[in-house]
């Protein structure tokens, strides 16, 4: 049962006397909201327009109907169908395939492109001796490397 109480609602279920609370633990955080003129008399407005009586005969429980209906076929033997009213929805999704591609996505998108180098047709790459820090023994190096690419290439 939903109520009123304070400055919310409470609801009330029936408990055992060890799980009942003191209704301050649940509502001392709640604000006073000081609610302005202008907002509040179109609220009124609304809710005077919208306000009505409630006719119990103009109210129509469609579950209830479709139970009884139901039962009555029962009742006078006629077979009842098990196949659903409503067909399965037919976009069903597995989640861990989903996620794979997800992720195989994530991957795909945050690595860089590979930029090839540009070359014009028939022209060999020349890879010349830095002098540097590390001695002859580095030097050497870049050019023994350009020999072996020129090898492949031609």
């Amino acid at each position: 049962m939903l109520e009123p109480w304070d400055k919310g609602l409470m609801a009330t279920t029936l408990r055992y006397p060890y799980e009942i609370r003191d209704a301050k633990e649940y509502f001392d955080d709640i604000l006073n909201v000081k609610v302005e003129t202008d907002m509040l008399k179109p609220a009124q407005h609304i809710l005077q327009s919208e306000a009505t009586d409630f006719d119990p005969s103009r109210f129509v429980d469609h579950y209830e109907e479709a139970v009884v209906a139901m039962l009555n076929e029962k009742q006078a033997g006629m077979p009842v169908s098990r196949e659903r009213a409503t067909p399965r929805p037919q976009n069903v999704v597995n989640l861990m395939d989903a996620l794979r591609g997800s992720i195989a996505q994530e991957k795909a998108a945050s690595a860089p492109p590979k930029k090839g180098r540009k070359r014009i047709q028939g022209q060999g790459e020349m890879l010349l001796p830095i002098s540097g820090k590390k001695g002859k023994d580095a030097v050497a190096k870049p050019a023994e490397r350009a020999s072996a690419r020129q090898k492949k290439a031609g």
